[in-house]
């Protein structure tokens, strides 16, 4: 599935793989990599080459957000500095691959990211407590938070697996409460098209249920 909202894409290819979201020359996330001929098919659809992106971002480490990272040929790599080594040491255990039956393949990272950076117009928030090096990108221009596994349309990152934390999940959460935005393009499910702001305050209230 395609669907385009404004000039962001998002891709998703299965229940499997992460929302891969295109923007511009960068890629955010890039779903397990057990996909490619329906990537190819759908990039193609966009008209768009493989070979054209500068940047893969990965929001956090884990195997359905980074496991087609190879299929983005010239890109660099980007990741926050916590969650670089999981991708450096082709990390299965970590990264969770062996949960899906796939194998992560040692590769570079080209710039280990860290709080407050900017990347292709976006600024990174580090959001710790789905992984240790978990961020969002705000995109303060398109008023979108691309929030990877921190916070969903209607929950939060689970925080129970390695290197989980909900205590440091509870406090990116208030950071990212401070921050402004329109719309919410989390890791999976669905998108928060308006009222971004208001529809995570309410799931901060309610976080008791989702943690």
């Amino acid at each position: 599935m395609i669907k385009k909202i404004g000039d962001v894409v998002l891709i998703k290819l299965s229940d499997s793989d992460s929302n891969i979201y295109v923007v511009g020359n960068a890629v955010i996330d890039t779903g397990t990599g057990f996909n490619f001929v329906r990537l190819m098919s759908m990039m193609g659809i966009m008209k768009k080459d493989l070979n054209s992106f500068e940047w893969v971002i990965n929001t956090h480490g884990h195997f359905d957000h980074v496991g087609g990272n190879g299929y983005f040929f010239n890109a660099k790599v980007a990741i926050h500095e916590q969650d670089a080594p999981i991708l450096e040491k082709g990390d299965g255990k970590t990264s969770k691959a062996d949960f899906f039956d796939g194998k992560l393949k040692a590769r570079p990272v080209d710039r280990k990211l860290k709080e407050g950076d900017e990347i292709m117009g976006m600024k990174v928030i580090h959001t710790p407590g789905h992984t240790p090096g978990s961020i969002c990108l705000l995109d303060e221009k398109r008023k979108i938070l691309f929030s990877g596994d921190t916070v969903f349309a209607e929950g939060v990152g689970r925080t129970d697996l390695e290197g989980g934390n909900e205590d440091d999940l509870e406090k990116s959460l208030e950071k990212i409460a401070t921050l402004k935005f329109d719309m919410i393009f989390p890791g999976h499910g669905e998108l928060v098209r308006e009222k971004g702001n208001e529809s995570l305050k309410k799931i901060i209230e309610n976080l008791g249920d989702y943690v």
